[in-house]
């Protein structure tokens, strides 16, 4: 299974819907990610440009895409961003591989 940051920004409406009512969106989101075959490790509400960001692991990448589609369907996220990360194992095979690529900048 791969890893995947998850960033969402509410619309100013969601954000008026919390105030008046909060709840738990993490439990919300929860069941949506394991129907895709996933499973929600964290998530976080946030300053700055996202409001909530996650970190789920999901089978595939068509798998993250679904989620993310589902989520901006619903209409209170005006920004939805989807980043697959690695291991820092994976990192480190991937800075072997790439050294091993052969690949020489222009002169």
């Amino acid at each position: 299974m791969a890893y995947y940051l998850v960033q969402a920004a509410y619309t100013p409406e969601a954000c008026a819907a919390m105030v008046k009512s909060p709840q738990d969106r993490l439990e919300a989101l929860r069941p949506v990610v394991e129907r895709l075959g996933g499973k929600l490790l964290s998530m976080y509400m946030a300053f700055g440009e996202y409001d909530v960001v996650g970190v789920a692991e999901m089978p595939d990448n068509v798998s993250a895409a679904a989620f993310s589609l589902a989520v901006s369907a619903g209409g209170y996220v005006r920004a939805m961003k989807t980043t697959p990360l690695m291991t820092i194992q994976e990192g480190i095979e991937a800075f072997r591989k790439a050294g091993q690529a052969g690949y020489r900048p222009p002169a």
